[in-house]
């Protein structure tokens, strides 16, 4: 049986991501989140690709698949972020150069397990149905669409956040979707736009309307998921890959100053300076070109390509992008975008006096991050000056200054100017 048409779907808004940019290239161990999932999916047999982009990200994206070996990929572009629906009605064209195919639809941003989509493309040789839908099954309460399945697996429904206590089922839908027929599925997308219904979710709507016509089958699935929705999430894929690291892998040609610990599983690239007195515990990353000065500690983190862990500097369990610099300072469980710049005396505070659950404000919305730890997270280009101190949970935008001494404790936007008021008061000396 011939191998589905992967559907990687890229195209989406990233605003929930903020400070944050583009999640399908953000960087691991030194390569986007894309390139990963395009080398997974490959190894499985699926190298007819289709990856779905948006007008910001399309030039990076088609610069990137046309790097990576043994895949076919193409790149179409979803002008709006309307839905998943209109991100899937872009294959019309490549369809009617092609001819109809079985697809395999997926999300850039969920990490799972080799297994799933084993399993998926088992359960699709079987034959048996129109579409083969991946259930999470999960215990507690999950805001996503849920599957109604009778006997024998047959998924009868999607019902989208149905609410706790609600649930027709313990089987959250993952994207990771095959359909035996693309062209009747556009069919009832199409549909679905076309009807006066104004909810965002005709991908789901199409699907269970199918649903009545025909014959889809859950492929349960209880092994590791994290999916980037919100931007400490970043933290959850990272740790994932830094836990398949399997020994210490140093580059020939890294330095590596007599006097350094490096411990557990270890990754130092090409290019790295690792000087006296450094400390590196595993799991941990030292991408290309990246400094670590002397008496740094990283323990249980990303360090990015030009990184400058600077004297004295400890980072735990965070992400440090590319070219960002630190001196004297402590980045803990933070997400650093590339080319932050955070000065001597920095602290990230990452846990509350009462150590309950961080909190953060997304889109006007307060959210718990289900994280007790969770410090800084900046993004690209901010410059946050001496002895500034961030609140947990705390988001600095893009370009922003902090300026210094200052104490931030609620969001920065994006090219902002911030600074501690100053007053100098003169006092008249006794004669």
């Amino acid at each position: 049986m011939r191998s589905p048409l992967l559907v990687v779907l890229a195209g989406g808004a990233s605003s929930r991501l903020w400070p944050l940019e583009e999640k399908s290239l953000i960087k691991f161990m030194g390569r986007p989140l894309l390139s990963w999932q395009l080398e997974r999916y490959a190894q499985l047999g699926l190298n007819q690709v289709v990856v779905v982009a948006n007008p910001d990200n399309e030039d990076m994206i088609r610069a990137l698949v046309h790097t990576l070996p043994n895949i076919q990929a193409e790149v179409m572009v979803q002008p709006e972020p309307k839905g998943m629906g209109d991100a899937l009605l872009q294959l019309e064209g490549y369809l009617a150069q092609h001819g109809n195919q079985t697809l395999y639809v997926t999300q850039v941003h969920d990490m799972t397990d080799m297994r799933l989509h084993q399993q998926m493309l088992t359960a699709y040789q079987s034959g048996a149905a129109m579409g083969y839908l991946a259930g999470y099954r999960t215990q507690d309460y999950f805001p996503g669409g849920y599957l109604e399945v009778g006997q024998g697996g047959q998924i009868t429904n999607i019902i989208e956040k149905p609410g706790a206590g609600n649930e027709p089922s313990d089987l959250v839908s993952i994207v990771a979707h095959i359909h035996a027929d693309a062209a009747a599925l556009l069919d009832c997308i199409r549909a679905e736009y076309a009807s006066p219904v104004t909810t965002d979710d005709h991908y789901e709507r199409a699907m269970a309307h199918m649903m009545q016509q025909h014959y889809f089958r859950v492929v349960p699935y209880d092994g590791p998921w994290q999916a980037i929705k919100y931007p400490w999430h970043v933290l959850d894929v990272m740790h994932s890959q830094l836990s398949a690291i399997d020994g210490q892998q140093i580059a020939p040609d890294a330095l590596i100053e007599d006097g350094v610990l490096i411990k557990g599983n270890v990754i130092v690239e090409r290019g790295a300076r690792v000087f006296h007195g450094a400390t590196i515990a595993g799991p941990a990353y030292i991408g290309e070109n990246a400094i670590i000065g002397n008496c740094a500690l990283v323990r249980e983190s990303m360090i990015g390509a030009r990184a400058v862990v600077g004297y004295a500097t400890e980072v735990a369990r965070s992400y440090i992008g590319e070219g960002v610099h630190t001196h004297v300072c402590q980045a803990l469980d933070s997400v650093l975008g590339d080319g932050v710049n955070l000065s001597a005396s920095c602290t990230t505070a990452n846990l509350r006096i009462d150590q309950g659950p961080v909190w953060s404000t997304v889109k006007g919305e307060r959210l718990d991050t289900g994280r007790t730890k969770l410090g800084l997270i900046a993004g690209a280009r901010a410059f946050i000056s001496v002895n500034v101190m961030t609140m947990p949970g705390v988001k600095i935008g893009r370009d922003s200054e902090i300026g210094p001494t200052t104490i931030v404790s609620e969001d920065v936007p994006d090219n902002t100017r911030v600074w501690a008021e100053q007053t100098i008061q003169q006092k008249a000396h006794k004669r």
